[in-house]
């Protein structure tokens, strides 16, 4: 991807490789050198600018000294005796160790010295201990002295690093710019860094060469999708794609060598009646346009979920630009009967009749090679109903729906038999039609085009012509997507009309004043290279718009020490609740110099999460906070855990469940209590089965009440947190108990000696989890630290890897056998194993049954759990740590937020008033 200079070569700018349709800078010799100017070197100059503050602070800092007379004293009398140069518990020497603050390593030694005395924890209550006064003197007198040094230094550097925007920031940054909301390009960019659980602090956020071509790569992409892809507006369009025109529809309905099962077959039907005659091929697929009022009735059903080998979408369609659509699905669920006496579990594809239930179907665009983006779900009927989802779609994108509900079969030792037959049938659904309304357009040229372009004529591009032999289909018989043309724009004036595009364009792209002049002398020479190369007007316009979306003013947030200017703070505001740039009425009240005022401020926070676009706020921080994006990383077990096994829907749905409760908290201002214990969940009918509560119909999640005395409400119990706790084969108290202390108690365990080994659960059944930790825990040496992390873990293992109820282990042998039928047709092959303990003791000594002991245990200290969320958001906002010396700002954010009880809104609102946001 880079040359000798280490500057991307010309194909980072191929997008997809289709010559037709996307810019090869093939002939600009000297583009490299122009973007070297504008972005890398600027970058060079602030990382030797960074340095150079560097080597300044620390010849500056304060040079080592002893802590105070007092301080050493009582050093000396409660603590050298555990940890001096002889003992050094916990490889600590206090009796050498003087007060060097401008050594990171050595500040936070002193803190953790003062954090373990001022908790209490230390001198051990075995030993002797300092009275109240005592300890209080050395606590104020070393956190004086940490909280001067540090503050210190922060006024000259400021909290947080300067940084680039992260993969999330870039792509809505993009979007929101070009007004093209259907970009997905947040996963072309490498995986940003990770530092304080966040993908928001700059020290880990570095800048690479790699990294800008791919920012160049997506940049380019993201500007050609936002042009008009036609030269004048398409007229409103709504085309009806039948199901008996699908091939992958009606290919199922023949058998073959590789498919003999009904199960894994389709089957046609005209309104509730099977036809035998067809599925014989005795008769055609379809009538067709000669009986239109049969043609409406005609339908293909299926009695599985969408799952190799029987996967039917609507290939026909194929989106032929990226847009708005409508999507209109005809559909409803129906029963199919049985098969013989002895094998009731095989349909009779030609018995269907109305069906006893409604169904859950979930929509996704697929690009091949099954390539799935999740678009919406609804529920279908046993009465044919239409249903309309309002969508974004990409290019080339196919619709494919599934019946979530529905069994996968999987070969296994047996042959497979549908888990939801019954002596009388079992479940299916039929689809009809699709029906696509697009691209639908608010405006004409779009708004991305206009801010490109204006108004300058559009005309077809000149591309070389497709053989006309070419076939029309694949050899599965699916229409090859052939893209739009796509358009070029003339310009009888072309440098005249750059200047004055490009100045349109920096208005909206940068954040803050700067100089029109300078920033026309960087980029205008990029369009004169072009043109006096041969390339046509756009390709040079849309050069010159990578250079400036690459350039360190778009991609960097630029903040100087000290209290923020309006335009920083309406960065931080509007990238802190919308991952996006301030919009035109943020950047207007920071151009009036409004913005910093605490009342103006508070409602511009306000707004900003009234709109839809906090959901980006919501779902990004969860991601990291919750580790909600390593979802997918493990699928449970096919053998122990068989009844989630391929379970999308329940995936899905649990994942939904913790986005939308956190959203919930945060829309109406509930107490930070609730993220431990709340009296409602988020659920539909698969959460509500899955936790045994009572039924709760349909696909659509929605608050509800709990039973009194449930194990659920609060995060601890959903299954998506449990899930990402978990590998999916086992459940461990460490991680899980780890877990809780950092995400929600705030308190960071320190990582295990490199010496010990993790303990791996036995699936034999065999010994239970907590009596293999009883032997590691008998080493005093992780004792001290399994004694704090262990206890909340125990509380969660009554939950499975991804959060099922279990009062036994399971197990691949020894024990019950299980007796049921999973998702995938087989047999369950797993074992109820030895009984789960649920019990334990806090470090303080309180001791609980489970895990509703711990909730009440936990909510004793509300105020904790609003400090930890407090932090978290703070780390989120600023791109910082929360610091010592910022701990007494988060204690005025509780203070201001204790009137809503540690409202989840609140604090959102407090934060943003806080000095930590509003400075560097």
């Amino acid at each position: 991807m880079s040359d000798r200079l280490g500057v991307p070569n010309r194909s980072v700018f191929a997008g997809d490789g289709n010559g037709a349709r996307y810019f090869h800078l093939h002939d600009i010799r000297n583009f490299e050198l122009l973007i070297l100017n504008i972005y890398v070197v600027p970058l060079q100059r602030l990382k030797a600018f960074f340095m150079f503050c560097l080597a300044l602070a620390c010849a500056s800092s304060l040079a080592a000294v002893d802590v105070a007379a007092g301080g050493r004293q009582f050093v000396e009398r409660y603590c050298v005796e555990c940890h001096d140069a002889e003992t050094r518990k916990g490889g600590l020497d206090l009796a050498a160790l003087k007060f060097d603050p401008a050594n990171s390593t050595n500040f936070s030694t002193w803190v953790l010295a003062h954090d373990r005395v001022s908790n209490g924890e230390m001198p051990p209550k075995k030993k002797a201990r300092p009275d109240t006064a005592d300890m209080e003197v050395f606590t104020k007198s070393l956190s004086s002295s940490l909280v001067s040094a540090e503050q210190t230094r922060l006024a000259r550097e400021g909290r947080a690093t300067q940084r680039r925007l992260n993969r999330y920031e870039y792509e809505n940054a993009l979007r929101d710019l070009l007004h093209a909301p259907w970009l997905q390009i947040r996963d072309s960019l490498p995986e940003d860094g990770e530092a304080q659980r966040f993908n928001k602090i700059g020290d880990a956020l570095d800048i690479s060469h790699v990294q800008m071509a791919r920012y160049l790569g997506a940049a380019d992409y993201a500007l050609r999708q936002a042009m008009a892809p036609y030269v004048e507006q398409p007229k409103p369009q709504v085309k009806r794609y039948y199901a008996r025109d699908q091939r992958s529809f009606t290919g199922p309905m023949k058998f073959t060598v590789f498919n003999t099962a009904p199960e894994r077959a389709t089957f046609p039907v005209l309104g509730f009646k099977g036809q035998p005659d067809l599925r014989a091929e005795k008769a055609p697929t379809t009538v067709g346009e000669t009986n239109a009022e049969l043609r409406e009735l005609e339908g293909v059903g299926v009695v599985a979920s969408a799952y190799e080998p029987i996967e039917p979408k609507f290939n026909q369609f194929k989106t032929p630009v990226a847009g708005r659509y409508k999507l209109r699905f005809n559909a409803y669920s129906v029963w199919v009967g049985p098969g013989p006496t002895n094998k009731w579990f095989v349909p009779d594809l030609d018995n269907i009749s109305k069906g006893h239930r409604d169904e859950p179907i979930t929509i996704t665009a697929e690009t091949p090679p099954r390539l799935l983006r999740h678009l919406g779900d609804f529920d279908i009927t046993p009465e044919p109903s239409v249903h309309e989802l309002d969508v974004w779609l990409l290019a080339g994108e196919m619709i494919r729906p599934d019946a979530g509900r529905l069994f996968r079969s999987r070969p296994g030792a047996g042959r497979w038999q549908n888990p939801l037959a019954e002596k009388d049938g079992q479940p299916g659904v039929v689809f009809r039609w699709l029906e696509v309304e697009g691209p639908i357009y608010d405006e004409w040229p779009p708004a991305g085009h206009k801010l490109l372009f204006g108004s300058l004529p559009i005309v077809e591009r000149n591309v070389v012509k497709a053989d006309e032999n070419a076939s029309e289909t694949n050899k599965l018989g699916a229409r090859r997507f052939k893209p739009a043309l796509g358009v070029e724009v003339v310009s009888k004036r072309p440098v005249a009309d750059a200047e004055n595009l490009l100045r349109g364009f920096l208005r909206h792209a940068y954040r803050r004043p700067y100089n029109e002049a300078a920033e026309l002398k960087r980029f205008l020479p990029v369009v004169r290279t072009a043109l006096n190369k041969g390339n046509n007007f756009t390709d040079a316009m849309i050069a010159a718009y990578t250079a400036v979306l690459c350039s360190p003013e778009f991609v960097c947030l630029e903040k100087k020490p000290g209290r923020l200017d309006d335009f920083a703070l309406a960065s931080r505001l509007s990238f802190f609740l919308w991952n996006s740039a301030p919009d035109d009425e943020l950047r207007a009240i920071a151009s009036r110099g409004q913005l910093r005022q605490p009342e103006v401020l508070r409602a511009q926070t306000e707004r900003l999460l009234a709109d839809p676009k906090s959901r980006r706020f919501v779902d990004a921080f969860l991601d990291y906070w919750l580790d909600l994006r390593k979802m997918l990383n493990t699928a449970p077990d096919a053998e122990l855990y068989s009844d989630y096994y391929l379970d999308d829907l329940l995936t899905e749905s649990a994942l939904a469940e913790t986005q939308l409760f956190f959203a919930e908290l945060l829309r109406n201002d509930l107490p930070a209590r609730n993220l431990v214990a709340s009296d409602f969940a988020m659920l539909n009918e698969k959460l509500a089965a899955h936790y045994g509560l009572p039924p709760v119909p349909g696909v659509a999640l929605r608050r509800t009440p709990l039973p009194p005395d449930s194990v659920r409400g609060g995060l601890m119990t959903q299954a998506a947190v449990l899930k990402v706790t978990a590998n999916g084969t086992t459940t461990s108290p460490v991680l899980r108990g780890a877990w809780i202390m950092e995400r929600i108690l705030g308190q960071k365990p320190p990582p295990p000696p490199p010496t010990v080994s993790a303990i791996d659960p036995d699936i034999r059944g065999a010994t239970t989890i907590r009596q293999q930790l009883e032997k590691h825990r008998n080493q005093e040496s992780c004792n001290a630290c399994h004694a704090k992390i262990d206890p909340a873990g125990f509380a969660l293992e009554n939950f499975d890897v991804i959060g099922g109820w279990r009062e036994r282990y399971r197990s691949e042998a020894g024990g019950e056998p299980a007796q049921g039928i999973a998702k995938s047709g087989q047999k369950f092959s797993f074992h109820y194993a030895l009984p789960v303990d649920a019990s334990g003791e806090l470090p303080d000594g309180r001791k609980f049954r489970d895990i509703r002991d711990l909730k009440q245990l936990l909510l004793a200290d509300e105020k904790q759990l609003a400090r930890n969320l407090a932090r978290q958001l703070a780390i989120y906002a600023t791109g910082a740590p929360v610091r010592f010396s910022d701990r007494e700002q988060i204690e005025g954010v509780l203070q201001r937020a204790s009137s809503s009880h540690y409202g989840v809104r609140s604090l959102v609102h407090e934060v943003v008033q806080s000095d930590l946001f509003r400075s560097k």
